[in-house]
C-alpha cells in the first residue's frame, strides 16, 4: 500500500492523492484500506517516515565521502550542506511530503497517529543531528539538533516556493522580469542552510 502511494506521488503532488484512487490501485475497497490506515493523511505520514529513514540511511555514506575531515569548520559545514541539499533535490517525494506535513498531513489524524508520527520524526531529526555533529563537532550545545530541525522546516518551505503553479509559469513566460522570482530548489536550500550553519558556528566560537 505504501509502495503504491509512493508510486502515485511520482505522478502527482500530495494534494491530488486520494484514498479512492489509492484503493483502486491496490485493488481493495476503500473500507478495507481504512482497516489499516485511518485516513489518507495517515498513509502519507507513514510514507513520509519511511522516506525520511531511507534518506538518513543514505546520508551516512554520502557525508563520509563528501566531507573532508581535515578541512576547516566553515568549509566542512558547507560540504555537509552541499550533501544535504543535493540528496534532498534527488528526493522530490520526500520534499513534497515534508512541505505538506504541518499544513495538511497532520490535520486529519487521531491523537494516537499524530503522537506516533511525532516520535518517529523526532528520532529522524536526531539521526540527522548526529550525522551533522559527527562531521562538524564544533557545533555547541543543542546546535546540531537545532540545525537538523531547521533543515527539515526549510526544505518544506523552499520546496513549496520552487513548485510554481501553471498560472505562475505562464506569468513568468509572459513577463521575463518576473522570471527572476522563480527559484531553484537545490541552490536556494544550499544557500539558506549555509547561512544557518555558518551562523551557528560563529555563535559557538564567540
Amino acid at each position: 500500500m505504501l509502495d503504491t502511494a509512493a508510486s502515485m506521488l511520482t505522478e502527482m503532488p500530495v494534494a491530488q492523492v486520494s484514498l479512492n484512487e489509492l484503493s483502486r490501485r491496490v485493488g481493495l475497497a476503500k473500507s478495507n484500506v481504512l482497516r489499516y490506515f485511518e485516513s489518507r493523511e495517515a498513509v502519507l505520514l507513514d510514507l513520509l517516515d519511511v522516506a525520511c529513514r531511507e534518506w538518513t540511511d543514505y546520508l551516512e555514506g554520502a557525508l563520509a565521502s563528501g566531507v573532508d575531515a581535515h578541512a576547516p569548520p566553515r568549509e566542512r559545514g558547507d560540504q555537509v550542506v552541499a550533501v544535504l541539499a543535493a540528496s534532498l533535490a534527488d528526493r522530490p517525494v520526500l520534499c513534497d511530503l515534508t512541505s505538506s506535513q504541518a499544513a495538511v498531513l497532520e490535520r486529519n489524524v487521531s491523537p494516537d497517529v499524530a503522537a506516533e508520527f511525532k516520535r518517529t520524526a523526532v528520532a529522524n531529526v536526531g539521526k540527522i543531528a548526529a550525522l551533522v555533529h559527527a562531521h562538524v563537532p564544533e557545533l555547541s550545545g543543542n546546535d546540531a539538533p537545532r540545525f537538523a530541525a531547521y533543515c527539515v522546516m526549510t526544505t518544506g518551505a523552499i520546496w513549496t516556493h520552487a513548485q510554481p503553479s501553471a498560472a505562475m509559469l505562464a506569468a513568468y513566460e509572459a513577463d521575463p522580469s518576473l522570471a527572476a522570482m522563480r527559484i531553484d530548489f537545490e541552490v536556494s536550500l544550499r544557500e539558506m542552510l549555509e547561512v544557518v550553519l555558518s551562523g551557528l558556528l560563529a555563535r559557538a566560537s564567540a
